[in-house]
């Protein structure tokens, strides 16, 4: 059995790249910030092999090696395996069955490889924590799968119910950041397992230290980046991402087209509260105006066509209220009076002809616009590549997804500043499909 880490905790870099050259260079600048242990991660291991245990060995040998296999079955052959590659530490499921896990701690013990069960989805956790503590595991891994951390998930109440139950080390992983790092120490980790916050910073080795003097002093040190939104907090994330962003984040999906800012610097962001009227019918619209919230983003549906629903009194009349901006599925005009006034609108045609005030329509119920079915509250966004809808019952995911593509693409930018290229930090050739 693992004796107990050393005080303050450990800290382990989750190298989760698909690339083995770019794990060992993250690797280099961490250790020099101060990590401790280093992480083959799973996607490293399932593309690179245990020859990325092998190479991170060779590397660092001053530094324990931990291999996160997340073995499910062959426990003893896994095991085995991982150790002659030269890893200290390695990973079984514990929702992998006890004759498994059994098999991973008796390797274990033969080849000096300590055994951590990983309690990602399992049912039980506490009971199960204390099931493979009988059993003679070294330590529990408690982790917030990271699309659970998409919705906003986090690991802490559950470390602190499975430190209280077990006495065997416990470490946690699932966006620990600079932030909640000082936080997963007082609530008892013996091993926090950073993985994003560092290996997604441009300056990986300036990450590091900042998490290490996180955890030694027990102070949280502030970051705009590699936390995760909730419900409440939806506004400053998406205030951080691009609609580009926001497109990989949905696969590549959920724009808008056909609609397009008055003024290009235009960025917008808010839920929809919609209205539906006839072209060139602007009653209902301005209506709408009083039903609308500061923040919110008022959504036109004027089928399409002219005359003009909106323009520069009806701008006056929303930043007065407080809105966050209009897209039009039809016509606005006074754009050189709108672009003055800086307000985010988007439209599909912009025409000097008014329409008449006839009060045909309703407010507050689904459109279609391109294609894209908004709903009263879905999430709106808008800036100088267009538009996109988040569905409200997964944009705090969304919002999630977004910040993890920003995270990701300021890495890449920092290696393509540092000398690299961007074909040579995507790997293209390695990943092109054959």
């Amino acid at each position: 059995m693992a004796s107990n880490p050393t005080n303050p905790p450990v800290l382990q870099l989750a190298l989760d790249f698909l690339d083995l050259p770019r794990a060992l260079a993250v690797a280099e600048e961490a250790v020099r910030g101060g990590a401790d242990w280093l992480e083959a991660g799973t996607p490293l291991i399932k593309s690179e092999g245990l020859e990325a245990v092998r190479r991170l060995k060779h590397a660092f040998p001053g530094n324990d090696i931990v291999a996160d296999l997340k073995t499910m079955d062959a426990g003893r052959f896994e095991m085995e395996s991982a150790a002659k590659a030269g890893a200290r530490i390695a990973g079984v499921l514990g929702a992998a069955s006890d004759a498994t896990i059994s098999e991973c701690i008796e390797v274990g013990g033969n080849y000096g490889l300590e055994i951590i069960v990983d309690m990602i989805e399992v049912a039980d956790p506490v009971k199960r924590a204390l099931e493979v503590e009988q059993m003679g595991a070294d330590y529990i891994g408690i982790h917030t799968a990271i699309d659970r951390q998409m919705r906003g998930e986090g690991p802490m109440d559950l470390l602190r119910r499975v430190k209280a139950a077990v006495e065997i080390p416990v470490a946690v992983a699932g966006g620990i950041n600079s932030e909640t790092a000082a936080e997963a120490a007082h609530a008892g980790a013996d091993i926090i397992i950073v993985g994003g916050a560092i290996i997604k910073a441009t300056d990986a080795e300036a990450a590091a230290r900042q998490i290490k003097q996180a955890i030694a002093t027990g102070k949280g040190v502030k970051t705009a980046l590699y936390k995760r939104a909730t419900e409440g907090t939806i506004r400053t994330a998406l205030a951080q991402v691009s609609t580009a962003n926001l497109s990989d984040a949905m696969h590549r999906s959920g724009d808008i087209p056909g609609l397009r800012p008055v003024f290009p610097r235009a960025r917008m962001l808010g839920p929809a509260v919609t209205v539906r009227t006839f072209p060139g019918d602007w009653a209902k619209p301005v209506e709408a105006i009083d039903h609308a919230g500061p923040g919110d983003v008022l959504v036109i549906d004027a089928g399409g066509a002219g005359p003009a629903v909106w323009g520069e009194l009806a701008t006056h009349s929303a930043l007065k209220r407080g809105l966050a901006g209009v897209v039009i599925i039809g016509a606005v005009r006074d754009t050189p009076e709108i672009r003055q006034l800086e307000f985010p609108v988007f439209a599909s045609i912009i025409t000097p002809t008014a329409g008449e005030p006839k009060g045909f329509g309703e407010i507050g119920v689904p459109l279609t616009a391109g294609g894209i079915r908004i709903n009263p509250g879905d999430w709106l966004i808008g800036d100088s590549d267009g538009l996109v809808r988040l569905p409200k019952a997964k944009a705090a995911e969304i919002a999630n997804r977004a910040m993890d593509v920003l995270e990701r693409e300021n890495r890449l930018r920092g290696e393509i500043e540092a000398g690299s290229t961007l074909s040579q930090v995507a790997y293209l050739e390695k990943w092109e499909k054959t």
